[in-house]
């Protein structure tokens, strides 16, 4: 049979359009594979046959370059006062794919977690934790989070605020605590005189404070309490600080108030000579744990970002629409606001890496008041806080 040259000629052209066409969808293709692992979050940690609910996160990233995610790992219960083990996972590329978790520390008939990292410049990794919300620990990791030493009970550092405050609930953080410029480590810590010891010791009344090392972790001292329950600031807790680049310290502080705004108080050690609290208006606290963090690099001048489920339009305001803030002036005003997650969400916390890439670890939930949480981490590149 013979083929005309018409038709050969069109034969052809079909076949060039076909493989221009088969081109371009190979290269959107990898183009999407390349960008997802910085667009769609990564499950981190996720309820399974061990664990009934994986909550409060804590996130550092390493002087070596790694990401570490800590959380309490909740056995048959969400509960706070669940059987726990506190752990961790790590990851070395970015946050891609994670290690085999690491269980650092564990407790039956009680809860062992509130994991609090703080980075050392000499790459030490330390981490303040609680057992029973009645004993303090530190333990720390020389190897990039391969390995932790034995966990040293630091309750004594606690016990030197019952001549001022009678607590009988501590915890520390949670989220990550911060190394100051003059080498201090801090932890903001919150602490409970429980108004109801049975048949669990109540969180509240409750007041902030913090504690520190200028030893790079081997001894740990009490500072000054941040702030009490009062009538301007009910039962203030799970607090977070922030150095300035002045070298003070602004302290985040949650706290179920009517006013329902985050409240700041500003120090020039971070540990003692705390100033009045202040509330921003411009950030709304449905009552949750939130990190803010400091961004040396955003642009041509530092920042701070803050993030929190943002459920001021929301009725009954429930966790949900994890949202962050930007400020370019110390905490003075926010003028940025950009959703991260607009679904059920909770506590997070926060890192930076030193090309000024975000990493968010936050709790998600399938549905509102769902606490059997995961916890996934979305990375936020520096571009992404430009607004559109």
């Amino acid at each position: 049979m013979m083929i005309s040259g018409k038709n050969n000629q069109g034969r052809n052209r079909w076949w060039r359009w076909a493989g221009v066409i088969t081109v371009i969808l190979l290269i959107s293709a990898c183009g999407a594979r390349l960008q997802s692992p910085a667009m769609q979050p990564v499950t981190v940690f996720e309820p399974d046959a061990v664990y009934k609910s994986t909550r409060i996160p804590a996130l550092v990233y390493t002087k070596r370059g790694s990401l570490l995610a800590f959380c309490e790992g909740r056995i048959g219960t969400a509960s706070d006062w669940a059987d726990m083990n506190l752990i961790m996972r790590r990851s070395t590329d970015g946050g891609n794919s994670w290690e085999p978790i690491l269980i650092i520390d564990s407790m039956k008939g009680g809860p062992v977690g509130n994991p609090t990292p703080i980075v050392d410049a000499n790459g030490t990794v330390h981490l303040l934790y609680q057992r029973d919300y009645a004993e303090g620990f530190y333990t720390c990791s020389k190897d990039d989070g391969k390995s932790w030493s034995k966990p040293v009970n630091i309750t004594a550092t606690y016990n030197a605020f019952k001549g001022a405050y009678n607590w009988k609930v501590l915890a520390p953080g949670p989220g990550h605590g911060i190394q100051l410029k003059n080498g201090r480590l801090l932890s903001a810590v919150w602490l409970a005189n429980s108004g109801r010891l049975t048949p669990r010791r109540s969180h509240a009344p409750s007041c902030v404070a913090t504690i520190y090392s200028d030893d790079h972790g081997k001894t740990w001292n009490r500072g000054a309490i941040i702030a009490d329950s009062t009538a301007a600031i009910s039962n203030p807790n799970e607090s977070m600080p922030v150095q300035l680049p002045d070298g003070s310290v602004l302290m985040s502080i949650r706290n179920p108030s009517k006013r329902q705004r985050r409240a700041f108080s500003k120090s020039s050690t971070g540990a003692d000579n705390w100033t009045e609290i202040t509330f921003a208006e411009a950030l709304f606290d449905p009552t949750c744990m939130a990190p803010i963090l400091a961004l040396p690099k955003l642009g041509k001048q530092p920042a701070l970002l803050f993030v929190n489920p943002d459920s001021r339009d929301i009725e009954k305001h429930p966790r949900r629409n994890l949202s962050a803030k930007l400020s370019f002036d110390e905490g003075a005003t926010w003028s940025f606001n950009k959703v991260i997650d607009a679904g059920p969400s909770g506590y997070s916390d926060l890192a930076v890496d030193e090309k000024g890439t975000v990493y968010c670890l936050y709790e998600s939930a399938s549905k509102d008041r769902d606490f059997n949480y995961r916890l996934v981490l979305k990375k936020l590149p520096a571009k992404w806080f430009q607004k559109k």
